[in-house]
């Protein structure tokens, strides 16, 4: 469980708060008491959660590129944290193939030049760097992957997450390792799903604008099996592990997986077989036969290092977070409700 007096007046350093997990973690932390600097590129999506819940107006909003050092060194020094969250990314796949340069860029050198800049300014405590799960080879087995497995990725993104894995802990192993110096985490979590997500290529997004235009979804992938988690599950082990390391220093300056329970563990079909039945209506989906990039078979994450190391467990049930989303995406397309409100009533149960 979080410690709420921890939170309270904590000063955080922030990247990537406009987009989707990142505006759930600012609004998260300001409903902790903690003093939020964000650092990041402007909002993509109008009707995504930064801009619908109001979250600029509850941060110190910085707009800025990871790949620019010197402005992202100068914002760290600026905001003098305790804790930094680096969850700034390009975060997906299929734009990988489209953009890689790009996309190593943001992903790789934006995860050095974030280390680089806690590296120059004093008082930092804890540094959590968000990865992916797609950062492990992947074989395409059955297996659970665990924080010791081999390192890798088929297409640009998750490569650039496997090289920021390599990059943080060569970080830590040079720069942050004695007593007395920041603590340095990496999370792996992935297949993360909740309202205020409207990237494109991305299921549970796709299937919130076709079904809200009344159309029907086209799936690449049915029997691909991940491992589906909400949010507030993701964002809420990221501060628990934050405390762990300012706490305890170097005992948690480590690897992670942060992963659902085995039952989360279900087929894109599963998924959204779901959802088109929370929505209702004329929703409906379709398999779509086109040629596409490739997308492994199976992707799951051996937690059991969370479990046993701070206790760690999923606390929201798979149809329940299902549940939650639908809700939002519902409400944020009628006209008159306070999202902001309705995002922090759908969180304050699990805080």
């Amino acid at each position: 469980m979080v410690d709420v007096k921890f939170w309270s007046g904590r000063r955080v350093f922030l990247t990537g708060h406009t987009g989707f997990k990142g505006a759930w973690m600012a609004l998260l932390l300001r409903s902790l008491g903690a003093e939020v600097y964000g650092f990041a590129l402007p909002p993509e999506h109008k009707a995504g959660l930064f801009t619908v819940g109001g979250v600029e107006n509850d941060v110190h909003h910085a707009v800025g590129d990871v790949r620019d050092l010197a402005h992202l060194s100068a914002s760290v020094q600026a905001a003098r944290p305790d804790i930094v969250i680096h969850m700034a990314a390009q975060s997906l796949v299929r734009l990988s193939y489209a953009d890689p340069v790009r996309t190593f860029a943001t992903n790789v050198m934006g995860t050095a030049n974030l280390l680089e800049a806690v590296r120059q300014c004093q008082g930092v405590r804890a540094v959590l760097i968000v990865t992916s799960d797609k950062c492990y080879e992947n074989l395409d087995w059955a297996m659970a992957y665990r924080e010791t497995d081999k390192l890798g990725g088929h297409d640009p993104y998750s490569s650039s997450k496997a090289c920021a894995e390599i990059v943080t802990a060569a970080y830590r192993a040079s720069f942050f390792s004695k007593p007395g110096q920041a603590a340095v985490a990496s999370v792996r979590a992935g297949n993360v799903f909740g309202g205020g997500d409207w990237a494109t290529d991305r299921l549970i997004p796709d299937a919130m604008r076709a079904f809200g235009a009344e159309k029907t979804l086209a799936i690449r992938n049915p029997h691909a099996v991940r491992p589906w988690q909400h949010v507030f599950d993701v964002v809420l082990a990221y501060l628990e592990l934050a405390e762990l390391l300012v706490r305890d220093g170097q005992t948690f300056a480590e690897p992670w997986n942060i992963g659902p329970s085995i039952d989360h563990e279900v087929p894109v079909s599963t998924i959204v077989d779901s959802v088109t039945r929370l929505w209702g209506g004329k929703a409906a989906w379709s398999q779509d036969g086109g040629q596409h990039p490739h997308e492994s078979k199976f992707l799951r994450l051996d937690c059991s290092k969370a479990y046993a190391r701070f206790g760690w467990r999923s606390r929201i049930k798979l149809e329940d977070g299902l549940n939650l989303t639908v809700a939002w995406y519902r409400s944020a397309a009628e006209r008159g409700i306070d999202m902001r409100a309705f995002s922090q009533r759908q969180f304050a149960p699990f805080v």
